[in-house]
C-alpha cells in the first residue's frame, strides 16, 4: 500500500510522540515559535483573500481553502503545534512517556506558539498590511477579534472541541501518507471544514485576537472599524486570555486528546487484558 493503515499510524505515532517529548526545551521552544508563526501566516492569507471577495459567503469559503497552508508548513517544514500535540496522550496511555513529560511539552509548545502568533500579528499590523482594500482588511481584523472575544464560555468551549477534533484528524491522516503530496491532500479538507464552520482554534486565535488588539490601537484602523459598526469594547487582553483562550484551549484538549487520541488508542493499541 502507498499509505499507512490507521493501526500503523497509531503505532508509528508512539515513536513520534517520544521524540517530541525528548526534544531539548530550547529546540522545542523554537520549533513552537515557528508553528505559531506558520498558523498565523495561514490566518493572514485567509483573511486577505476573504476580504478581496465581494460576496461574504464566497470569501469565507476561499479563505477556508487558503488557511490549510498554515498546517502544511507545520507538518512539512518541521515545528511543534500545541493542538496537534494533544495526541501525545497516545504514547502516554502506552506508558512510553510520563504525564510530566507530556505536560512539559504542552506548556513549552503553547508558550512558543503564543510568541509566534503575536510576533506575526505585530508584524502584520505595524507594517500597515491592514491598509489593503481601503482599510477593509483592518475592519476584518478588528471585527474578527471582537467576535471571538464576545463568545460565551460554553460556545467557545464547544467550538474548541469541534475544531481540534478536525485538526487532529487532519494530523492523523497526514501521518497515514507516505509522501508530501499525500500529506497535503489529506490534511486539507478537515482544516478547511473547521475554518469554514467557524470553530475555535486556540493557536490561530493567538494571531487573530492579537492582531485585533494591535490594530485597535492604531487610530485610523479603529476609526474604520467604528465607521463599519464594529463594537471594539470586548477586544482586551483580559478577554483574549480569559474569555477566549481559556475555554477554547480546554475544548481543544478534549477534542484532540480525548475524542481522537484516546479513541484511537483504545481501538488500535489497547490490549485485551488491559
Amino acid at each position: 500500500m502507498n499509505f499507512f493503515t490507521p493501526a500503523e499510524v497509531a503505532k508509528n505515532y508512539i515513536g513520534a510522540g517520544k521524540a517530541k517529548v525528548n526534544t531539548p526545551i530550547s529546540k522545542m521552544l523554537l520549533l513552537a515559535v515557528l508553528a505559531g508563526a506558520f498558523i498565523a501566516m495561514g490566518g493572514v492569507g485567509a483573511t486577505t483573500v476573504a476580504v478581496s471577495v465581494p460576496l461574504a459567503s464566497v470569501g469565507k469559503f476561499v479563505g477556508a481553502c487558503v488557511f490549510p497552508g498554515g498546517l502544511t508548513m507545520v507538518l512539512l517544514a518541521g515545528s511543534e503545534l500545541f493542538t496537534g500535540n494533544t495526541l501525545l496522550v497516545i504514547p502516554l496511555l502506552q506508558k512510553e512517556i510520563t504525564p510530566a513529560g507530556m505536560l512539559k511539552n504542552w506548556g513549552v509548545v503553547y508558550l512558543g506558539n503564543l510568541a509566534g502568533g503575536l510576533l506575526v500579528a505585530a508584524g502584520v499590523v505595524y507594517s500597515h498590511q491592514p491598509d489593503l482594500f481601503g482599510k477593509q482588511m483592518a475592519v476584518s481584523v478588528i471585527s474578527t477579534a471582537a467576535a471571538k472575544c464576545s463568545l460565551s464560555f460554553g460556545d467557545a468551549f464547544i467550538r474548541g472541541i469541534l475544531c481540534n477534533f478536525l485538526v487532529c484528524i487532519a494530523v492523523w491522516i497526514s501521518f497515514a501518507a507516505k509522501d508530501a503530496a499525500g500529506k497535503i491532500m489529506g490534511l486539507f479538507f478537515p482544516i478547511m471544514m473547521f475554518v469554514l464552520c467557524g470553530f475555535e482554534h486556540s493557536i490561530a486565535n493567538m494571531y487573530y485576537i492579537g492582531a485585533g488588539i494591535f490594530a485597535k490601537r492604531i487610530q485610523e484602523y479603529g476609526d474604520a472599524a467604528a465607521a463599519a459598526g464594529v463594537d471594539m469594547g470586548s477586544i482586551t487582553w483580559g478577554n483574549f486570555f480569559g474569555a477566549n483562550l481559556l475555554p477554547v484551549t480546554i475544548g481543544n484538549i478534549i477534542g484532540g486528546a480525548v475524542c481522537v487520541g484516546c479513541v484511537y488508542w483504545y481501538i488500535y493499541l489497547r490490549k485485551a487484558d488491559r
